[in-house]
């Protein structure tokens, strides 16, 4: 039986990651710019207070949780998939909260958010750390470092923080995870120039 080396295996894997990526870029990218949008909504959404940016705030969260649960699928085989999957449930959670009452919901979706940026960042941070030396890699840890500074803002603010402060936490790392899912996805050097 073959053996490969450490270097080898993890050579094999980014070109199985970098073949996926390049066949499938168009959903990876659409996923980055609804992650953006919802982002954005995160930040406006505790300012103006209205439930007419929760429900598309809302229904935008479900549609990146199933845009990400179907990417997932495809890499059920990644070490991260366990933290990815309960993000996806997380976010899932958050957003039909947000249909059902988001006033009501507030103590709920704070929890869940704190959960929420953890794991996400903990996993995008393990997935960038794994995939280098991939073209942007970078993009994914540096989105993994936001996340996990971002759920440390919001933990020094339990057991009562401002709405407005929740929402920017969340646009932010929505914002950030989508940029680093776009950047991951867009057309960069040559396997042989990265490697250089």
């Amino acid at each position: 039986m073959a053996g490969y080396s450490l270097d080898a295996a993890a050579e094999i894997y980014r070109e199985a990651l970098r073949d996926r990526i390049k066949r499938h870029a168009l959903l990876y990218v659409s996923e980055g710019v609804l992650l953006a949008i919802a982002g954005v909504f995160a930040i406006v959404y505790p300012l103006v207070a209205s439930p007419m940016v929760a429900v598309p705030l809302g229904w935008l969260l479900i549609a990146t949780a199933a845009i990400q649960a179907i990417i997932l699928f495809g890499l059920r085989s990644l070490p991260h998939f366990g933290f990815q999957l309960i993000s996806v449930a997380v976010t899932l959670l958050v957003a039909l909260l947000l249909l059902r009452d988001p006033a009501q919901a507030r103590q709920a979706i704070t929890l869940l958010v704190l959960t929420f940026l953890v794991l996400q960042g903990v996993s995008r941070l393990a997935f960038g750390l794994s995939i280098r030396p991939f073209p942007n890699w970078h993009w994914v840890a540096a989105s993994g470092v936001l996340g996990i500074a971002l759920s440390v803002v919001l933990l020094l603010s339990l057991p009562d923080p401002a709405t407005w402060l929740v929402g920017l936490l969340v646009g932010m790392e929505l914002i950030g995870e989508g940029a680093a899912i776009a950047f991951l996805a867009w057309p960069g050097p040559k396997p042989g120039q990265a490697a250089a």
